[in-house]
């Protein structure tokens, strides 16, 4: 096997071990249709199931796969982030091996590249198999992300694409913690341009992200591209001091001109308004100084057990 392959199919694992093998056999074929050297490089993400095995078996058999295999669970992004520092492809390709990212249009995504684009995104024209409430968040997100960051990411894209080299590079070099990486893809710039496909249901298994992920990659993605919330909060105070000194002033003249005040529940209540604002704003402010505080400390993102590797051996 060539040294530099031409490209490098990344994919992150975690209790797949039933997709697994259908997925390695769907991604060999298309490549060994496209004909150039390639390499899998799967990404064990803590599974608790026969996964790992299952990709030392591939290994062992097809020297083009590669496995990097964590030393507990780190998350999805941070398991793409690892392949990309390990891909060695003039060009990298993203995908889930859980198939709903159909390896067919890996070819697809190739020949944009190779006609000039330098970030080529695959955009989810159906979704099958999903949820009404599953696709009715995902929209809202979508459409919320472009509404309030200060970057265009295209609606309803995964992190299925193609990377050239020149951007692998560039990305590898952004070490933040809270990683969204459909995000930083598309910060980086260069010509991107988009191919459309269908999704499809899971092969087997249940889905990786379930409500609680989902809006933990929500305010991750807010959060690193967008200051809004902060700013909110600042509008949000500006405003509550404005109405607290007229419902002063209001107070006062119905003290003076009438000699009777709003009792002590109306009080009551909107001093329970004022004080749930405030640690709403507090809590914003707290998940970006967390954020602030992940940064400053300087972990790596990821700690590596074992690599697989035919050239360079077990490590």
């Amino acid at each position: 096997m060539p040294s530099t392959p031409t490209y490098s199919i990344v994919a992150p694992v975690f209790d797949e071990e039933e997709t697994l093998p259908h997925f390695y056999q769907t991604v060999v074929n298309v490549m060994e249709e496209v004909g150039e050297p390639f390499e899998l490089v799967l990404i064990n993400d803590g599974s608790r199931d026969g996964s790992y095995e299952i990709m030392r078996q591939l290994h062992a058999r097809d020297g083009r796969v590669r496995v990097i295999n964590f030393s507990r669970n780190f998350g999805h992004q941070i398991a793409i982030s690892a392949g990309l520092d390990y891909a060695r492809g003039k060009a990298v390709v993203i995908i889930d091996s859980d198939l709903q990212d159909p390896p067919e249009v890996i070819p697809e995504l190739i020949e944009r590249w190779k006609e000039g684009a330098q970030v080529v995104y695959a955009q989810r024209s159906h979704r099958r198999g999903e949820t009404f409430f599953k696709l009715w968040t995902a929209a809202l997100f979508y459409r919320l992300i472009e509404r309030i960051t200060s970057v265009r990411i295209p609606r309803d894209t995964g992190d299925f694409r193609l990377l050239d080299r020149h951007v692998v590079d560039v990305l590898v070099q952004m070490r933040e913690q809270h990683r969204f990486m459909r995000g930083l893809s598309v910060w980086v710039g260069f010509r991107q341009v988009m191919v459309p496909y269908e999704r499809h249901e899971r092969f087997a298994g249940t889905t990786k992200y379930p409500l609680r992920k989902m809006v933990k990659f929500s305010l991750d993605a807010i959060t690193s591209f967008s200051h809004l919330p902060l700013k909110l909060a600042t509008t949000f105070g500006f405003i509550l001091a404005i109405i607290s000194l007229l419902g002063i002033l209001v107070a006062a003249a119905i003290r003076l001109f009438t000699g009777q005040i709003v009792g002590q529940a109306s009080t009551l209540i909107l001093v329970l308004f004022m004080g749930g604002i405030q640690l709403i704003f507090l809590g914003i402010i707290g998940e970006y100084l967390g954020r602030i505080y992940d940064e400053v400390r300087r972990r790596p993102l990821y700690i590596v057990s074992e690599v697989l590797d035919s050239e360079e051996g077990k490590k």
